[in-house]
This record gives C-alpha cells, structure tokens and sequence, in this order.
C-alpha cells in the first residue's frame, strides 16, 4: 500500500479515474492548482492527496460554477484555515501545560487571535 503523499499514479491514470481529459490535468497545473511530482523523464506522478485536492477542484468548478481563479483563493483560504487551526491547537495545548501547572486558572488566561499571543492575568 502506498502513503498518501507518494507519487504513483500517471496523468493516463488519474484522467480516468476522474473522468477528464489529461489536458485538463496540464491545465491545472499550469494555473498552479496542484504540482504532480515529475520522474526523471519529465513524467507526471500523482499521489492520492493531488488526487483529492482535483475531486476538490471539480467539485468547485462543476457544482458550484467556481472559475479557476476562484478556485485558486479557495484552496489559499483552505489552506491558511488548515494553518489556523493547527496553531490555535498548539496554543490550547500550551495553556493546558500552564494551567496543570497550577499557574492560571483557565477564567483568568485570555488568548488574543489577532496576533495569538497568550495574555495571562492573574489575581
């Protein structure tokens, strides 16, 4: 079995599996919408989370009439929300740490998301 970051498939392969034309692969590409892995024969490889992100890309352009440009600023938001997140994990986690310390109790710890710095009042 293969992860799901390693590139395996062939632009022949995931035209058929998504049911588009290879061209239409080439063109996302071009546009920046996925970067396919290359062999050293200049041959595209796919991995499953390309493949993922393109069923993503058609179900915008063909659902929700979304053009590529559109597309292009909702994978960018996606993606910075994806960030987000992972940073307001990461700073729950540390006020945790502080609180099992006995330092702050979590009603008097404040976390500003505007720059995500952790403010700690204490009595």
């Amino acid at each position: 079995m293969h992860s799901y970051d390693e590139p395996v498939y062939l632009i022949s392969v995931v035209a058929t599996m998504l049911d588009i034309h290879p061209q239409t692969l080439r063109q996302y590409e071009k546009e920046g919408l996925v970067e396919p892995s290359r062999t050293q024969g200049r041959m595209r490889l796919y991995s499953q989370r390309d493949i993922d992100r393109m069923k993503l890309i058609l179900r915008l352009t063909r659902q929700l009439g979304i053009n590529l440009a559109g597309v292009d600023i909702v994978l960018q938001l996606k993606e910075q929300i994806g960030q987000m997140q992972e940073e307001i994990e990461l700073l729950r986690d540390e006020l945790s740490k502080v609180n099992r310390n006995g330092s702050v109790h979590v009603s008097k710890a404040l976390v500003k998301t505007s720059a995500y710095d952790i403010i700690i009042f204490e009595e």
